[in-house]
């Protein structure tokens, strides 16, 4: 699986989720391997979220690193 001379590409995608962080961070890979080859790892780079207008968490956003392996 894992040979010399290998070439990866970062790309940015946030995933959102009602439930949690972890949801989001799901969502975002989940989409992320649909739509790229060969998806090697991700990084969580930024969480934030959305405050409802009765003081709950609405929302969570996370910002990821997800990388590929290039053809």
């Amino acid at each position: 699986m894992y040979g010399a001379n290998r070439v990866y590409k970062k790309v940015e995608v946030i995933g959102v989720a009602k439930e949690s962080i972890e949801a989001a961070i799901q969502s975002a890979v989940a989409k992320a391997h649909k739509t790229l080859d060969k998806i090697s790892w991700f990084e969580v780079q930024d969480v934030r979220g959305h405050v409802g207008e009765d003081g709950a968490i609405a929302e969570y956003q996370v910002v990821l690193k997800v990388s590929f392996e290039l053809k």
